[in-house]
């Protein structure tokens, strides 16, 4: 893997370069340790994670991605399916020498988890799903403005159009409690494309309107865990319950918490992790 020229030397970024491409990849930890992959809305930043990595990365190898990154594949058939998605990923964990993982996805990072396990059931010891609906039935209706924004026209003029403080409003919606605005958030949002968003917003929604994820998860035999935050404003949180139909499945509720349990509230969610992490056997 080639070295990235990180303007932070302690990020530990590196561009790991796959058959179709490069892939971003930021490692913390200690390289033998277990192995757990975080996988987050590709219109997410990776510092979505920082909260609580320090955290996960005491006792295992803790591996983040950017799914859309410079060096992804140009044609949107690769870019921005979902199953492509994870045979990336699957392809950037050869390359790192891993051989089995707990992967943790948020949003609409649970479906390149799912399909990552649906795919390498063998690799995938363990997965926790982080607010995702379980069908489309559990989507909440996007704002009009919001929807107006997937169009080609006026999308591509209000994207344009897009300031800090309107992307800072439109984060906002992800939080319930009071948070300041991780800048990395803005940032992202203002160097993405707005191909990029609307594919980022879209591929997920057509892996999930093609099977629910328990149904894909049930006969996998897997252990997973799910997390939602019972004020999520974007998913239906009283529908989590759905995830109950995969043999073994763990759900947990958390009282006053929105659509980004790890910047709420960290502590929590990455003890959740870590007990999960324990109870699948933390593999090796």
């Amino acid at each position: 893997m080639a070295e990235h020229m990180s303007s932070d030397p302690n990020t530990g970024g590196r561009f790991g370069q796959l058959d179709d491409g490069d892939i971003y990849v930021v490692q913390d930890g200690k390289p033998g340790a277990p192995a757990l992959l975080l996988i987050q809305n590709a219109a997410a930043p990776l510092a979505c994670w920082d909260p609580f990595v320090p955290q996960l990365a005491d006792a295992h190898r803790v591996i983040r991605v950017d799914l859309l990154g410079p060096g992804s594949p140009a044609d949107p058939a690769n870019r921005y399916d979902i199953r492509a998605q994870a045979r990336r990923v699957g392809a950037m964990l050869d390359r790192l020498g891993v051989s089995q993982v707990i992967v943790v996805g948020h949003s609409s990072g649970c479906t390149v988890a799912t399909a990552l396990a649906e795919q390498r059931p063998g690799t995938v010891a363990g997965l926790a799903l982080i607010d995702y609906g379980p069908t489309l039935a559990a989507k909440i209706p996007e704002r009009p403005l919001f929807r107006l924004v997937l169009t080609q026209f006026p999308g591509r003029l209000l994207w344009r159009l897009r300031t800090d403080a309107s992307v800072r409003k439109a984060v906002r919606t992800g939080f319930t409690r009071p948070l300041d605005i991780p800048d990395a958030f803005i940032e992202h949002a203002l160097e993405m494309t707005h191909r990029d968003f609307v594919g980022a917003m879209r591929g997920p929604l057509n892996y999930l309107g093609q099977r629910s994820l328990p149904d894909r998860l049930t006969t996998l035999g897997i252990p997973l865990l799910v997390i939602f935050g019972a004020d999520d404003q974007r998913w239906r949180s009283s529908l989590a319950s759905a995830y109950q139909a995969v043999p073994g499945a763990r759900v947990e509720l958390l009282p006053g918490i929105g659509h980004t349990p790890m910047l709420e509230d960290p502590q929590t969610t990455g003890t959740l992790l870590l007990d999960f992490a324990t109870a699948v056997g933390d593999p090796s």
